[in-house]
């Protein structure tokens, strides 16, 4: 009997020091365990990545919205530009009717003229044409490489947000493994809360990197349709030159005499 008494004794007696143990451990916990709350429990380091991935995605929707009324606007001009060109039969009856138009097609147009006025007397009209071809392809380039400015920080976020959230995780579980063996408890109500802020780096990476992914192919595809509509100005040019120079060619002698094979277009 009272074997069994001191048997009892030995059971009862460490569970006060457990239930005391078990109080410090949940003690320590962070009670608030939303997204805010774990960021303000988080690392410094942890708190650094998350701060850099919301500066990411905060420039992703800059970018989008930026560009998506640039390019937007690019285009329709274009468009409006392109609609009236095809309906004119000279360079000069262009140059007129996108007076008052700023843009793309305008430039097209002006650099055919400017190389027609100084190729005045020349009678190589291959050579003129390809001198306006060469004028024509540096302003698109110009054009395009213009309408692609901002889409390089896209592609840069979209590839490594997720590697810094990642390393952010890293870091966080990391360190609760540290306080792990420090607490000398594998309790799950003690683990959970470093782990769960440790993957909020994860997810802020993705929330950061998969918008700018699609951002970016949706920009590409819509740059890639803007250089269309460039290419097909420049073509419309090219053909309203030709004319000009056919025209010119075909001029009865004696208004040749009175203009230059070019004025047509001046």
């Amino acid at each position: 009997m009272l074997r069994g008494a001191s048997m009892i004794a030995l059971l009862i007696v460490p569970l006060p020091a457990l239930a005391q143990d078990n109080v410090l451990a949940t003690a320590t916990l962070p009670r608030d365990l939303s997204p805010w709350g774990m960021y303000l429990n988080a690392d410094p380091v942890v708190k650094a990545v998350l701060i850099g991935l919301a500066f990411a995605s905060i420039v992703t929707w800059t970018v989008w919205l930026a560009k998506t009324i640039e390019i937007v606007l690019a285009k329709r001009r274009v468009r409006a530009a392109l609609n009236k060109l095809v309906h004119v039969r000279s360079t000069a009856e262009g140059v007129e009717r996108l007076a008052d138009a700023q843009g793309e097609v305008r430039q097209f147009l002006e650099a055919a003229v400017t190389e027609l006025k100084v190729s005045t007397g020349s009678t190589d009209r291959e050579g003129i044409k390809e001198r306006i071809a060469s004028r024509l392809e540096r302003i698109e380039v110009s054009h395009g490489r213009r309408i692609l400015r901002g889409t390089g920080v896209l592609a840069t976020i979209g590839a490594t947000a997720p590697f810094v959230g990642l390393f952010g995780t890293v870091w966080g579980i990391m360190n609760s493994f540290i306080g792990i063996s420090k607490s000398h408890t594998t309790n799950l109500a003690v683990v959970a809360p470093g782990i769960a802020e440790a993957l909020l780096a994860t997810a802020f990476g993705l929330a950061a990197a998969i918008p700018a992914v699609v951002i970016y192919n949706v920009f590409a595809r819509s740059i890639a349709g803007y250089r269309a509509g460039l290419g097909d100005a420049a073509a419309e040019v090219l053909r309203l030159v030709s004319r000009d120079l056919e025209r010119a060619s075909v001029a009865p002698p004696s208004s040749a005499r009175r203009t230059t094979p070019l004025s047509a277009v001046e």
